[in-house]
């Protein structure tokens, strides 16, 4: 991996690790157009780099994870069915599902028409904030993270549908799904760096801080756009273009 590949794949890692069309999808694919094999380094640089669009999340809202409690909590609340999930399977997960474009295709094109539908059968909404997502419906959404665990389901695309699913506006379960991110991503790349710190030597540490500033500077520009979008849109559009990605790389790599 060169640094214009880890530079690529971190624009593509900010541009994608909050909107629903999943992030480590979307770098599996870009590696597999790249033609990047995917050793154990590039499988924990995929890794690595979404805490740089993660921290983008502490920039922007530092002061709601440092004094809001209530919703501290209900963060928490919401970590806990990831962490178990990811602790017990990551072996698996690690093994057989990252780099797996087969697997990226099927859960691409399967979440995308779940968007389609549950926008199709939900009505907008009141609207209401994040403070009153309840701890009830928080565990909730934490179980639809866990589904993330499979590469092209996409983590805030889970935590989204679900949050759809259980009566939340779609403004306030994409601002949850957010901070939902900053322990999942801190917990994931510090158990994987833990498990595989070995790949990481003199000649790797270079392409790592590239995509991880780069997906840093990108993820504020996207979280941004997205907070706009949403408030005068449906996710349906994000379906489409899963199932349209899907469908267009089933024909060309199959």
């Amino acid at each position: 991996m060169d640094l214009f590949h880890s530079f690529f794949l971190g624009i593509v890692e900010g541009i994608t690790e909050f909107l629903p069309i999943s992030s480590t999808g979307h770098l599996i694919l870009a590696s597999s157009i790249l033609k990047i094999s995917q050793t154990e380094f590039v499988k924990t640089f995929e890794i690595f780099i979404q805490l740089g669009a993660i921290m983008a999340v502490v920039v922007l809202y530092f002061k709601r994870l440092t004094t809001d409690w209530d919703t501290i909590k209900k963060i928490i609340v919401a970590f806990i069915p990831t962490s178990i999930v990811g602790l017990f399977l990551y072996k698996f997960i690690k093994q057989y599902l990252i780099g797996n474009v087969s697997v990226v295709l099927w859960a691409l094109g399967v979440v995308g028409l779940l968007f389609i539908i549950v926008e199709y059968v939900k009505s907008k909404n009141d609207e209401r904030g994040v403070g009153n997502i309840s701890y009830k419906q928080a565990f909730f959404i934490g179980v639809a993270q866990a589904f993330a665990v499979i590469p092209g389901v996409s983590r805030s695309g889970a935590t989204i549908i679900g949050g759809l699913l259980l009566g939340v506006k779609r403004t306030e379960i994409v601002e949850f799904s957010f901070l939902l991110a900053v322990p999942t991503m801190v917990a994931a790349v510090g158990y994987d760096v833990l498990k595989n710190g070995s790949v990481i030597s003199g000649d790797t540490i270079l392409p790592l801080i590239v995509g991880f500033i780069t997906s840093f500077v990108v993820a504020i520009f996207a979280i941004r756009w997205l907070i706009k979008f949403i408030q005068n849109n449906t996710f349906t559009g994000f379906g489409i273009y899963r199932i349209v990605v899907a469908i267009i790389f089933f024909l060309f790599l199959f």
